[in-house]
């Protein structure tokens, strides 16, 4: 169903079942996939694609151009994985060409009200970002993160899969999978273990995460990178603690939050 005050450019693409609600405005590089709904005062620029059940709320903006001083109009993208929520005047931006040339939400997602995520963030899936959340460009978040109220990412974080960040956490620093976020400039206050617990990791897995966090970051005898060492031999056997390991590997120039 498209509203009568709605406007749809020549060219864009939807599927079955999508609603366009009263003046949304849906560009022609656009494509809805099936059951999209976007309810009203909706903007959709660009070569933007939201995936089959998503569903938006009024007077957001989707896939308008970045804020980088070098973007000069090309063609890059943003992709909205399905059966997203993103609510009320959230804004998300394509990505550069610089930075990949796409920004990506993964599936499962809930964007809640007035929330920002810049050019070329990459969102994994059952991620949740609540309200008035701001992530600069170049944003890495792992799935099943949970990212509080009031929260801000400084441009190429990276956030580790079923990581939590706390209410007004101002985040410079990678973090950690599993951790937990907190204060301004954030620092580990230990591990995400609600969300552990909710995401039915076993009391045993959790003990060899809580384990390893130890060895990680109260063993000050040893380097950090001696740490990371020790814990990789030590723990080899934990998939999940392997993940820790492997994301602080995966770019280790950069330095990760540290404990309080």
């Amino acid at each position: 169903m498209i509203h009568p005050t709605a406007i749809v450019e020549p060219g864009a693409r939807l599927g079955r079942a999508v609603t366009v609600g009263p003046y949304c405005i849906v560009g022609s590089g656009a494509e809805l996939e099936d059951g999209v709904t976007l309810r009203s005062h909706v903007v959709v620029e660009g070569r933007t694609r939201i995936g089959a059940g998503t569903e938006v709320w009024p007077f957001t903006t989707l896939g308008t151009a970045p804020q980088h001083l070098r973007y000069e109009g090309e063609d890059t993208r943003l992709i909205i994985g399905p059966n997203c929520v993103i609510r009320e005047q959230v804004s998300i931006h394509k990505g550069t060409e610089i930075g990949g040339g796409e920004t990506v939400i993964g599936a499962h997602t809930m964007v809640m009200a007035a929330s920002h995520i810049a050019h070329d963030c990459k969102i994994g899936e059952h991620v949740i970002v609540a309200s008035n959340c701001t992530l600069g460009g170049h944003v890495t978040v792992g799935d099943h993160v949970f990212l509080g109220g009031l929260a801000g990412v400084h441009q190429f974080c990276r956030i580790g899969a079923y990581a939590f960040v706390g209410g007004a956490a101002a985040v410079n620093i990678d973090v950690i999978p599993f951790g937990s976020a907190v204060g301004n400039r954030a620092k580990l206050g230990g591990l995400n273990l609600v969300g552990m617990k909710r995401a039915g990791f076993s009391r045993a897995t959790i003990n060899e995460i809580r384990s390893a966090y130890r060895d990680l970051f109260n063993d000050d005898a040893l380097s950090f990178k001696d740490r990371v060492a020790k814990v990789a031999e030590c723990y080899g056997h934990c998939p999940e603690v392997m993940m820790i390991v492997d994301f602080i590997r995966a770019d280790a120039d950069r330095p990760v939050l540290g404990a309080r």
